[in-house]
């Protein structure tokens, strides 16, 4: 399985915008991969804990 991406990347460049910055084209690759990082820490947590539901008190 490839690399999915997990953000929305339009409304990460408008964010960024807003602040009068510019993103890098690679910045949306990598904020994706630093979710997937948090979610599986987080999945592996609620696993940890005997939950079937990934809760925020996860992240």
């Amino acid at each position: 399985m490839g690399k999915e991406t997990l953000v929305v990347g339009s409304k990460v460049k408008d964010f960024i915008k807003d602040s009068d910055l510019r993103s890098d084209g690679d910045l949306v690759e990598a904020l994706s991969s630093k979710v997937e990082e948090m979610l599986k820490c987080a999945m592996s947590r609620c696993k940890e804990n005997g939950r079937s539901t990934v809760r925020p008190c996860d992240l």
